[in-house]
């Protein structure tokens, strides 16, 4: 029908049918303008009713139908318009039919049941029906086949405008069709006379999109239909309570599908938690009021030293608590992100992602370890096209660079095979070494002939390796050359140029069966004396930057160099929040667990940090998101940026317009003025303090906010400002510009690899804001707690991923003295952001971050605090037994009754922790040991190292935690490197045992009456050195023939037993010698 340019809109229960002129006159016309139209299924004139008004058939689209098509279709078709297949309603004059719904405004008893009175027969009917189908444009399958009240979308074709909410959706056409005639029909598409002038509300949107009704719709009809053949597909909806078992929805639009979903911890599991905590807070109340107001006045200083640790004990319980009050799990839908972003016949439009790898001496790190971490990404289950893996070498070493060119030529072999037989884990050393049935799932009769040669090509591959390794434990004293006798750059660690190396994705680079691969990068920053490089943060920044130039990808993920990627699927897992079309904008990373492989089954030294990823992380992610942890994170490019996360615009405030206004000019005037400046100074002083980066809308528009009036600055002052925040390459900031990310056009790629050169170069970052408000951020050597702090400061918020199949695996030290390294290296990092103007005690105040949250990162950077306390504490049972005295009075029953229940709800606590958290009893209890062994040895020194390095600026050096490959089962466990940090808890150990010792023997000499005393400070002495034990067992080393606890038991018994030896002689009769009086007078 011609609608003149204008709006249809209708009324069912008016039974009206309007047209809304959209020019500016906006002018509504009657529905007496449908006057002769005729019907586009028979071909005849739709007739007037009774009223002298035109038969209208369907009040929602006001399809042309006659009266006999009419109630043909409600009798014997599918009793729906063949336009919008909304449901015929049974008009006055028409027989009733299955499933009509009563309607008290139509009185017409006469025709309601009077099939045989209309004035014509089915069979002309009929014949009018199949015959105009075919003129129609309406196939009669379609037609036939379509259910009742099918929401088909009317005004759309599937493509939904953004800046148009689904309700709003506007049926326009050209003004030009309408001329001066008033039938409304649809203009035939064949005529190609009619010249089309649009007035869309999007200009720049097809008009075809905008629906039925505008003068294409015949030729779009087939497209269309298919479009939505590939949109009616079903969806099975597993955990959802709002759905029952087995209940099917039809997935009309995939847009609106999420791409993941939140899985809180059943009501069951989680209430009892909460009122657990909130009790024993009571209870903690209750304890410190009885231990203050009932001191111990012969042991006065031991009393009040240990109230002020339990103090600091119960502060700090709180900052880890509170944090874990909303733990939720996810669930993510990797076959609707194919069903959105991967169609059939067409180009993949999942976003681009470049990965990190970083490594520094490859004698620590060594280079079989990165190769198979490479491997793994570059046979990653993603486009090859969108996929470049970038390698950090921060020692410019040539055993690195000699390792991944022959880890990109055994990768021609590699990927190719990953792809065709769907190998997990796609880490050639863990999928040859891993004990399992290669043979499942696997059908192709090729298999087992292809996996043997190429677990002989791999073998081949690791020789290579070894040989590399090998020659490079000599250097030579002119240093390394090239193949070309040319001398290599690097042979001065500290002083060499800017280094990168295309290995793959260039031109004519194939692998075996001629595809494409992954892009590969070698990168070695410039390092020169007197320039401070920022060790990992820096060589991190250097990436971004090369990336920015080279590839320019959306989205980043950091892997450390011994963190494979065990999940083939982990970028498409991350891709499911961070391209989510909801919730996905305001994402600025994933962060995937740790875990690891070669730990020892019963997890000594609690490396796999189960309850620290399996609790407290998925507590995080019920506030704003976990913490960075410094590997297997999916970044946002413009997050790293330092841009501020979209906000979401609010609805303007209803106010009520019934007062008059003297009431709010004498009642709230004055406040409001007040409180409108104290707004305005809080919103200055915020944008003071944490020089929040420009939005990028207003960079893009090249405008700023000068003293509240916008001042257009010319082109060349907006680059100058860009060059002043993100360094001097016009290349790179054109590319920090592009929120998607992309490439400039014409740019060849020896031009984009001369800009990367100087975006490598040391003096580059100097007088920007890279560490400081882009990028990692600098001033600790934990960034990664810093970097996500940031982060969330300005808004953004994290997510937590598990996907059942761990994404990520990695290596981890288990040798007593790497671990304790390892802790002290995290420890000392939380102590300088302590100390510096980023600790979350007092910054980011006035920006996005929640106060939850805020209690997180406070915890994560005052726990090493907590080692002096801790230290104290665990000497004072020691101190009891050798004096006599205790940190507590008498007990009373009251006393006893708050002991006991203070016990308990740390018990329980743990008991649902590990519950909801899914965690096991091992874990959970090794996890508590370590906490006392790190927090006596690592978090102390870290403490004193923090503060000579802030006060006195002694700089500690940092050290590369060792990833040695295994040379026997667990070979590093019991080997035993001497290192200070054993000192403190190796004293509490001894003097502890010496305690008990002598507890033991002064209750033996001293009677009956000291047993009872003697159970609360031998208990006190006992809980320390149970915690101590996995540090005891690592001292001793490996025991071949005796276990270490029965030499540690073998030890005290035997103190003990000597000295009731000296005590009860069984020389000496139980009454004493028997003197007798001789009757001589000696004297």
């Amino acid at each position: 029908m011609n609608t003149g340019g204008r709006l249809i809109a209708g009324s069912h229960n008016r039974n009206e049918f309007v047209l809304i002129n959209a020019d500016e006159s906006a002018r509504i016309r009657s529905v007496q303008e449908l006057r002769g139209q005729t019907c586009e299924i028979c071909r005849d004139e739709v007739e007037l009713t009774v009223d002298g008004e035109p038969f209208v058939a369907c009040n929602e689209c006001a399809f042309p139908v006659c009266r006999p098509c009419y109630e043909y279709e409600r009798r014997e078709g599918n009793q729906a318009c063949p336009q919008c297949k909304t449901r015929y309603k049974r008009l006055k004059g028409s027989p009733r039919v299955e499933n009509d719904e009563e309607e008290d405004d139509i009185d017409d008893i006469d025709n309601e049941f009077d099939y045989m009175n209309n004035g014509i027969g089915f069979d002309q009917v009929s014949e009018g029906m199949s015959v105009s189908r075919r003129h129609s444009g309406f196939p009669q399958s379609d037609l036939d086949s379509a259910p009742p009240g099918s929401q088909i979308p009317l005004l759309t074709y599937g493509d939904e405008d953004i800046e148009i909410s689904s309700d709003r959706h506007a049926l326009i056409v050209p003004p030009s069709l309408s001329g001066h005639s008033h039938k409304g029909h649809p203009a035939s598409i064949s005529d190609p006379t009619i010249a089309a002038h649009p007035r869309p509300m999007v200009p720049q949107k097809d008009l075809a999109v905008y629906g039925y009704g505008s003068v294409a719709w015949k030729d779009r009809m087939e497209e269309w239909k298919r479009k939505q053949n590939e949109k009616l597909q079903v969806v099975k909806h597993e955990g959802d309570p709002d759905f029952e078992d087995g209940d099917d929805i039809p997935m009309m639009d995939e847009g609106r599908q999420p791409l993941s979903r939140k899985i809180p911890i059943k009501s069951s599991k989680i209430n009892p938690y909460r009122m657990l905590i909130v009790l024993r807070l009571v209870i903690l109340g209750l304890f410190f009021h009885y231990r203050i107001l009932h001191p111990v006045k012969d042991a006065y200083a031991l009393w009040l030293i240990s109230v002020i640790c339990e103090i600091w004990f119960a502060v700090s319980w709180v900052l880890d608590q509170f944090p874990k009050w909303y733990p939720i799990e996810r669930e993510t839908y990797l076959d609707r992100l194919s069903l959105r972003y991967e169609k059939e016949g067409k180009p993949s439009e999942l976003s681009p992602v470049d990965v990190f790898v970083s490594t520094v001496d490859p004698l620590k790190e060594p280079p079989l370890i990165t190769a198979n971490t490479v491997l793994s990404i570059l046979a990653v289950d993603y486009p090859v096209d969108r996929v470049a893996c970038y390698v950090s070498d921060d020692g410019a070493a040539m055993l690195t660079f000699e390792a991944l060119s022959e880890t990109a030529e055994f990768a021609r072999k590699w990927v190719p095979f990953c792809k065709k037989y769907c190998i997990e884990p796609r880490a050639p050393e863990w999928y040859f070494c891993h004990k399992m049935d290669y043979l499942k799932n696997k059908v192709h009769p090729a298999f087992v002939r292809e996996r043997r040669a190429m677990k002989r090509d791999y073998e081949e591959f690791k020789v290579k390796i070894n040989a590399l390794v090998a020659t490079a434990q000599k250097v030579p004293e002119e240093g390394w050359t090239m193949q070309d006798g040319t001398p290599w750059p690097g042979n001065s660690t500290r002083d060499h140029p800017g280094m990168i190396q295309v290995f793959l994705g260039s031109d004519g680079v194939r692998d075996v069966e001629n595809n494409e691969l992954p892009r590969l990068v070698y990168v070695s920053r410039e390092k020169r004396p007197g320039f401070d490089h920022h060790k990992k943060a820096g060589a991190m920044n250097s990436l971004i930057r090369v990336s920015g130039v080279l590839s320019n990808a959306p989205y980043l993920l950091n892997v450390d160099c011994d963190h494979y990627i065990n999940n083939s699927k982990a970028l498409r897992e991350a891709m499911c929040f961070m391209m989510d079309p909801q919730s996905g904008k305001k994402i600025c990373y994933v962060q995937f667990p740790q875990r690891f492989d070669g730990i020892d089954r019963h997890d000594r030294y609690s490396n796999r940090n189960v309850v620290f990823f399996d609790i407290n992380m998925k507590g995080l992610d019920g506030l704003q998101g976990p913490i960075y942890v410094g590997t297997g994170c999916v970044f946002r490019r413009q997050a790293l940026y330092g841009f501020d996360a979209p906000k979401k615009k609010k609805a303007p405030r209803k106010t009520c317009n019934c007062w008059p206004k003297w009431c709010f000019l004498c009642c709230g005037s004055r406040k409001n003025r007040k409180a409108k400046t104290a707004a305005a100074d809080k919103k200055k002083k915020n944008r003071e303090a944490s020089k929040q980066i420009h939005a990028l809308e207003n960079i893009e528009e090249g405008r700023v906010t000068t003293k509240g009036s916008n001042v257009e600055l010319s082109t060349e002052a907006m680059q100058l400002k860009l060059e002043k925040k993100f360094g001097q390459s016009p290349v790179f900031v054109a590319s920090a510009r592009m929120e998607n990310g992309g490439m400039a056009r014409n740019a060849s790629p020896a031009c984009l690899l001369q800009e990367a050169i100087q975006v490598i170069s040391c003096g580059y970052e100097d007088k920007t804001e890279w560490g400081k408000e882009i990028g990692w951020i600098y001033g600790s050597v934990t960034e990664d707690i810093l970097t996500g702090f940031k982060m969330h400061s300005h808004g953004w918020r994290s997510v937590y991923c598990t996907p059942k199949l761990p994404a990520f695996k990695g290596s981890a030290p288990i040798n007593l003295s790497d671990r304790l390294h390892q802790v002290l290296r995290w420890a000392l990092g939380s102590v300088e952001i302590f100390l510096s103007r980023h600790c979350p005690i007092w910054y980011g105040y006035g920006g996005g971050l929640k106060w939850l949250e805020r209690l997180s990162y406070i915890n994560s950077v005052v726990y090493p605090w907590t080692s002096l306390p801790l230290i104290v504490y665990c000497s004072l049972p020691a101190i009891c037994l050798l004096t006599g005295k205790f940190i507590v009075p008498e007990i009373s029953n009251y006393a006893s009754i708050l002991f006991m229940a203070l016990f308990s709800s740390i018990a329980v606590t743990g008991v649902l922790e590990m519950q909801w958290g899914k965690v096991g009893i091992d874990d959970w209890w090794r996890n508590e040991q370590f906490w006392v062994i790190g927090g006596v040895s690592a978090h102390l020194f870290a403490l004193f190292q923090g503060l000579l390095k802030v006060l006195a600026g002694v700089d500690t050096n940092f050290t590369v935690t060792s990833k040695a490959a295994d040379d026997g089962e667990f070979s590093d466990l019991y080997l035993f490197k001497w290192t200070s940090l054993l000192i403190p808890p190796t004293t509490l150990l001894i003097i502890n045992v010496i305690g008990i010792v002598v507890g033991i023997s002064d209750a033996i000499s001293n009677g009956y009456d000291s047993w009872g005393p003697l159970f609360g400070r031998l208990f006190f002495a006992l809980w320390v050195v149970i915690h101590l034990y996995p540090f005891l067992k690592g001292l001793l080393g490996k025991q071949d023939r005796m276990p270490t606890i029965i030499v540690v038991w073998s030890i005290l018994l035997a103190s003990i037993l000597t000295l009731l030896w000296v005590r009860v002689n069984p020389f000496v009769a139980k009454g004493g010698p028997i003197l007798e009086i001789c009757g001589l007078d000696c004297l």
